[in-house]
């Protein structure tokens, strides 16, 4: 809830804050299944939509489109208000957008091949080393020749024309072999049955679009449907990191800010990170570091602080730890590991108190007005102001159709790009090589319809005397011919 220019998130003897001008420096939410995360990310989500930034949210189990829904007053906020004392909390429904890649619960979210780049689409394609160079100079050779790549036909038609024209491409670009251009093809294809299709074209999505507000000041929450998306991991930690790669690169420089532009929940983060490249990794902990000076604030929600990088970790300034189980020498590790991270508190023992907290009880460390981690405190997060559970369907439908955005992203378009380009390129080298064909016919047949003048019976004779002479001096000029081409 947003009071006194700050976000209350939590309750204990006191009220526990998270500072606005501190939000960019990121955060973690982190927690067994069902000790509360998804209430957490929603206190925040309303608390920044209230004080006007923008917010944006994967929604995987269907549970964050209530957002959308004013609260009701049931018995277990109303216990959860009394334990904290908490006498002046108002229901509230949110301005929400929905979105999502198969345009089926929200706007069609699309991106360009060009624009995902060769990087994210070797990951998500999954190809070796060998593979993704090869990717890399299909992308050089579109980028030279100034052909767009938009979609996956233009894609699959770039790959085609590469691996046909590989033996001419290889002296210039390296060794592209027939067996790795027919396994990106086949990644291709894979991908396609993911239903991938829908997510690249035109119109892609302009990030600018996500930050927008309303006109009473409060920043739009941008959900986007996921239940469907989840069901492929890597097409969904794919996008994931395609947008924080998009904000990167369109946002400039803001400096230190009042609030965040914008602040990005990044669920089930540990999907961010598995069985990833070197090199992209080390471009998203360069992001992640870099961002924040761009106003925006990235939170990831996972069940163990442990599932993500050191490196990331070390960026995440704001820490919300909800229970963890620990049944075995591993698990108690990272339970150790998690209590560590916090400053203590001379109250209590951090290790012990994370495997013992109540649903809805968390961990809470902030940063202070100088940037430092605040001692840990235990708390209970404040119910949302927003509905627990679903929203029905039409009530999403009505969003979705009131929404300005529909004119502009519901409907593909699909403009001459490389498929076009090289399918008409093809179709006219293949009318010219028929054309050759019919003309050598042509002139064959000429020449042989030609063939020698029928001669007299005089002529028969006089040629037949002089058979054996001509025979020898054909050979002589014949060989006289050769000679003088050879020299």
């Amino acid at each position: 809830m947003f009071s006194d220019n700050a976000v209350w998130l939590a309750q204990n003897e006191n009220p526990v804050y998270l500072l606005p001008k501190m939000a960019n420096r990121h955060g973690l939410i982190a927690g067994a299944t069902g000790t509360g995360k998804t209430v957490t990310l929603k206190v925040l989500a309303e608390s920044f939509s209230d004080m006007g930034v923008p917010v944006f949210l994967a929604d995987i189990k269907g549970d964050l489109a209530s957002l959308a829904a004013k609260g009701t007053d049931t018995p277990n906020i109303r216990d959860r208000l009394a334990m904290l004392n908490i006498k002046a909390f108002d229901f509230r429904s949110y301005p929400v957008r929905f979105w999502d890649i198969f345009g089926e619960g929200g706007h069609p979210v699309r991106a360009t091949i060009s624009e995902m780049g060769s990087l994210l689409l070797s990951r998500l394609l999954n190809l070796n080393d060998t593979q993704s160079g090869i990717l890399n100079i299909v992308f050089r050779i579109a980028d030279e020749q100034g052909l767009l790549l938009l979609d996956l036909k233009d894609l699959r038609e770039m790959i085609r024309y590469v691996g046909e024209n590989a033996k001419e491409l290889t002296l210039k670009y390296g060794n592209i072999s027939p067996q790795s251009v027919g396994a990106i093809m086949r990644s291709l294809i894979a991908l396609e049955d993911q239903g991938a299709e829908s997510f690249f074209g035109e119109p892609a999505l302009d990030i600018k679009d996500w930050m927008q507000v309303t006109p009473d000041g409060r920043g739009y929450i941008n959900i986007l449907h996921s239940v469907r998306l989840f069901s492929s991991p890597l097409l969904y930690s794919t996008f994931l990191l395609w947008m924080l790669s998009e904000l990167f690169e369109t946002l400039p420089e803001a400096g230190d800010l009042e609030k965040p532009r914008i602040v990005f929940f990044f669920d089930e983060a540990h999907l961010l990170f598995e069985d990833i490249p070197k090199v992209l990794l080390q471009k998203i902990e360069q992001v992640v570091r870099l961002i924040r000076s761009k106003g925006v604030g990235i939170y990831f929600i996972t069940q163990n602080p442990a599932d993500l990088p050191q490196d990331v970790l070390g960026q995440l300034g704001n820490r919300i730890q909800h229970a963890l189980r620990a049944y075995t020498p591993s698990e108690q590790k990272k339970v150790k590991a998690a209590a560590e991270a916090f400053r203590p508190n001379p109250k209590f023992n951090t290790e012990d108190v994370i495997t013992n907290l109540a649903t809805g009880e968390a961990l809470v460390s902030c940063l202070d007005n100088e940037g430092r981690p605040s001692v840990v405190e235990r708390a209970y997060i404040l119910p949302p102001q927003s509905s627990l559970g679903t929203l029905d369907e039409l009530s999403r439908r009505g969003i979705i159709n009131n929404s300005p955005l529909s004119a502009k992203y519901d409907n593909a378009i699909d403009r001459e790009s490389a498929y076009e380009i090289l399918q008409k390129k093809a179709l006219q080298d293949q009318e010219r090589l028929l054309k050759e064909q019919e003309l050598a016919k042509k002139e064959k047949e000429i020449k042989k319809s030609a063939g020698r003048p029928k001669a007299s019976l005089v002529q028969k004779a006089a040629n037949s005397a002089v058979t054996a002479i001509g025979r020898e001096l054909g050979r002589s000029i014949f060989r006289g011919l050769l000679g003088s081409l050879k020299r």
